[in-house]
């Protein structure tokens, strides 16, 4: 008997105590002059104070970002700096550029050189100059598979290009190692 006069009693108590809290504070004025953001308590900021915070540049007047404003410089493997005769100048990539899943090799570099990847033509515009490889453990895992293959063997990447002084960088994000075995060598 004292359960189920507990259960009854306990929501009719909470309507009691949320009436009393509701009488015992003033009113809201709804859209008053009273309700301006310089009248609310610095604690209490509105939403929109808050978002607008959060949306400020964290500059000093003294800083500016530094975009790139010229166009794509050309690639020095390319145009005069190449190897074949009369080969079309080619302007790099910019950064940011994502390479997704490309098929290519890696060239060693020799003596602390960079290694390169070099792109397999598509069939199509053969116009894709070989990327520096930007150290990491991507590049370090594709370096050993290449040294333990007698065959040179092909990759599948992915990752996104970076640019320095009329060259482009990638940074490897995914390797794939085409197995040998699948190849076909012409």
């Amino acid at each position: 008997m004292s359960r189920i006069l507990l259960l009854t009693a306990a929501p009719v108590l909470c309507l009691f105590v949320l009436a009393a809290a509701a009488v015992s504070q003033p009113p809201a004025t709804q859209g008053g002059a009273g309700d301006t953001p310089a009248s609310r308590p610095a604690s209490n900021p509105s939403p929109d104070d808050v978002l607008g915070n959060m949306l400020k540049p964290r500059r000093t007047s003294g800083e500016r970002e530094l975009v790139p404003t010229e166009p794509p410089a050309v690639d020095k493997k390319s145009g005069p700096g190449s190897v074949a005769p009369n080969a079309p100048a080619l302007t790099v990539l910019r950064e940011g550029t994502p390479i997704i899943n490309r098929l290519g090799r890696l060239s060693l570099g020799a003596d602390g050189a960079p290694s390169e990847f070099v792109f397999e033509s598509d069939g199509q515009a053969l116009r894709d100059p070989p990327l520096l490889l930007i150290p990491n453990l991507k590049l370090m895992i594709m370096e050993d598979v290449a040294r333990g293959n007698t065959r040179e063997p092909r990759f599948r990447v992915s990752g996104v290009v970076t640019e320095y002084r009329g060259r482009n960088y990638l940074l490897l994000d995914k390797v794939y190692v085409i197995n040998p075995a699948n190849q076909q060598y012409r």
